[in-house]
């Protein structure tokens, strides 16, 4: 039966699934009806992180046009422009066994393209969450919903996978940026133009 967490909560992932080493991490989300006349795009992004809490390179910039890191343990299965329909929007597959090991965290947020040319923040999306699922078997072990206590924000750090004495933990953030990708680059090492 799956773990629900609240925000702040943090949960052992390998220690409580022993022989668990690939999962898949789904994201999803609702878009409220709004008036705005244009449609929603919103996409996960994932950063791989070191010690500093920086990505070591672009390639540990993990979206739709960079849709895995340099060793193939992290592959964003693709982009869901429309959010459209049930279960999750966007997955991440993810090889715990082989993720280098200068990686001590992986962070996942969902960012809401083009978000201020099309005047949308995430006041306008509902049901948000983040899941973890054993990619071998497909249950479920581990859920975050976001719930409603945003507005203004354009990206949200929705959870992290970490490193702790040799086990994966996931910890649930849900974390709100008003400058969306652009300041959740700059925060996680990336040059942004």
């Amino acid at each position: 039966m799956a773990i629900s967490l609240s925000k702040g909560q943090k949960v052992d992932l390998t220690k409580t699934n022993p022989g668990l080493t690939k999962v898949i991490v789904g994201l999803g989300w609702d878009t409220n009806k709004y008036d705005g006349g244009k449609d929603f795009d919103l996409d996960a992004s994932i950063f791989c992180v070191n010690a500093t809490g920086k990505v070591g390179s672009e390639s540990d910039f993990i979206f739709y046009n960079n849709p895995k890191n340099a060793n193939g343990s992290v592959v964003h299965t693709g982009d869901n422009r429309t959010g459209a329909g049930d279960g999750d929007d966007e997955q991440v597959v993810i090889d715990l066994a082989s993720v280098p090991a200068e990686t001590e965290k992986i962070a996942f947020c969902i960012t809401i393209h083009d978000a201020e040319a099309r005047a949308q923040n995430f006041g306008q999306v509902s049901n948000a969450y983040v899941r973890i699922l054993n990619d071998a078997s497909g249950a479920e072990l581990i859920r975050f919903d976001l719930g409603e206590d945003f507005s203004v924000e354009t990206g949200v750090v929705v959870g992290e996978l970490y490193r702790n004495n040799g086990e994966w933990k996931f910890s649930a953030i849900g974390s709100g940026y008003r400058d969306g990708l652009g300041g959740l680059a700059r925060d996680y090492g990336l040059q942004t133009s």
